[in-house]
C-alpha cells in the first residue's frame, strides 16, 4: 500500500470523474507491470493505493517518484511532498500527512511575505510542493527551480479543482485553444496552463475564468 501525495477534494460528479481520470493515469504508468491496483481516497483526501502482484514494488516504486508519497513518518533531511493547504503571516503550511509548516525564511523565492510569495508562483491551494524535512522545513531546491522557471517562462496560468482534461476542455470552450502551448499537470486536481509568447496571462484567467470553479492564479514573465 502506497499513500500518494495528491489529494481528490472534490465532491459529487466531479469527484467520480477525478478518480476515473485517475484510474486512467495509474494503468497508463504500471500498466505493464504484472499488478492489480485497488484505488481509494482516505478521510484527509489524499489518495490510497494497494498494490498486489508480483510487481506491487515497482508499481509502488514508480507511483511514488510521479507523484510523491505521504510517509509514516518523516526523516531529517529527506525530501517530501505536502500540498498547499494555508498560510499565514509567516508561513506557508503544507499537508504531507501532517501540518509542516514552510517558515517565510525557508523558502528560498526572494523578499515578500506567504500571500505575495503565493500569487507571484501562482500557488493555488492543494499544489504539491517539494519540502525538505528538517529542522526548520524548508522549499527543495528543485522546488525552487521550478517555481523560478515558470517565472522565466512565456507565463502560465494555474488552477486547482480541474483535472488535466478538464482545463483543456474549458480553454476550448472558452475559445482561447490557440493562446495556449499546453496544460501540464501538477498533481490530480492542480494544473498549469502554458501561455503561448503572445498570451498575456491575466487576460487568459479573464477569459477562462467564469468557466471554472476554482481558484486560478496567474505568473507573469519577470
Amino acid at each position: 500500500m502506497v499513500v500518494l501525495a495528491t489529494k481528490c477534494y472534490v465532491e459529487g460528479d466531479a469527484r467520480e470523474r477525478s478518480l476515473q481520470s485517475f484510474r486512467s493515469l495509474v494503468n497508463n504508468a504500471v500498466g505493464e507491470l504484472d499488478v492489480s491496483v485497488d484505488i481509494d481516497i482516505r478521510d484527509d483526501d489524499f489518495i490510497d493505493c494497494s498494490l498486489q502482484g508480483p510487481d506491487a514494488t515497482a508499481a509502488e516504486n514508480l507511483l511514488g517518484e510521479q507523484w510523491g508519497v505521504v510517509p509514516d513518518q518523516f526523516e531529517t533531511g529527506e525530501t517530501y511532498v505536502g500540498t498547499l493547504d494555508s498560510w499565514d503571516d509567516e508561513a506557508l503550511v503544507l499537508d504531507a500527512g501532517r501540518p509542516v509548516r514552510i517558515g517565510r525564511d525557508q523558502f528560498g523565492l526572494g523578499p515578500g511575505d506567504p500571500e505575495s510569495i503565493r500569487t507571484r508562483f501562482g500557488l493555488v491551494q492543494h499544489m504539491p510542493l517539494r519540502f525538505v524535512y528538517d529542522d526548520p522545513p524548508r522549499l527543495a531546491e528543485s522546488q525552487q527551480d521550478q517555481l523560478y522557471d515558470w517565472q522565466r517562462g512565456t507565463g502560465r496560468v494555474n488552477v486547482n479543482s480541474a483535472t488535466r482534461a478538464e482545463v483543456r476542455a474549458t480553454v476550448n470552450r472558452a475559445g482561447h485553444a490557440q493562446d495556449i502551448v499546453t496544460v501540464e499537470r501538477v498533481g490530480l486536481l492542480e494544473q498549469s496552463i502554458i501561455c503561448t509568447e503572445d498570451t498575456d496571462p491575466p487576460g487568459l484567467l479573464a477569459g477562462i475564468g467564469q468557466y471554472l470553479p476554482a481558484e486560478l492564479l496567474c505568473v507573469v514573465p519577470s
